[in-house]
């Protein structure tokens, strides 16, 4: 059985890499911007594959559970780079920016509220937060994973000055696993109504 530990090493490598670029002029005229954009797409892909994991062990008979909270961890700690780098780097603490910056850019909002939808996942995602919790109750939490995703995705969507197919290529893959749940979710739901005669 492949280890998972090795993974969360593995999955800090992007990041040394964009800060290396950063640093030896490798992401162009505006490597603050480059960077921010490369460490929140990163994120946001990491989030898609969590919320892929659990299709693809119901459609396939692909069994990636136990990655699941691995994934979902680095694409948290990716959000946190991602919000570093722009509140120290871009704004350099200074709360005037902030506060102008959340006046004119409201996608900024967007990706707050997501960070912290996403907190509390973070914080409880571990044997002993489960064990605390109970299943039932640590599951409700965690679908806050769900709020994450749309608002990372409408954070990329907004956040483009045109209308690119990129950022509504990921809109729709998160649309499409949340409708996958939501459908799956519905059937279960109205089989469990279903009384035998």
């Amino acid at each position: 059985m492949v280890p998972v530990w090795p993974f969360y090493i593995l999955g800090f490598v992007p990041a040394v890499v964009y800060f290396y670029l950063a640093v030896t002029g490798g992401l162009g005229a505006d490597p603050v911007e480059a960077m921010e954009h490369k460490l929140g797409l990163f994120a946001l892909q990491l989030l898609i594959a969590s919320l892929l994991i659990t299709p693809l062990c119901q459609i396939f008979r692909i069994n990636l559970i136990r990655f699941r909270r691995m994934i979902g961890l680095m694409a948290f700690y990716y959000i946190c780079l991602h919000l570093t780098v722009f509140l120290v780097l871009d704004l350099q603490l200074i709360p005037s920016l902030l506060k102008s910056e959340l006046t004119k850019r409201p996608y900024i909002i967007v990706g707050l509220i997501g960070f912290f939808s996403l907190l509390p996942l973070a914080l409880t995602s571990n044997d002993w937060a489960i064990r605390k919790l109970g299943a039932k109750r640590w599951g409700q939490i965690h679908k806050l994973a769900y709020v994450g995703a749309v608002a990372g995705a409408v954070h990329f969507i907004w956040s483009v000055k045109a209308w690119p197919l990129e950022p509504l290529i990921y809109g729709g893959i998160v649309a499409a696993l949340l409708g996958y749940r939501f459908v799956r979710s519905r059937r279960r739901s109205l089989k469990a109504q279903v009384k035998p005669v």
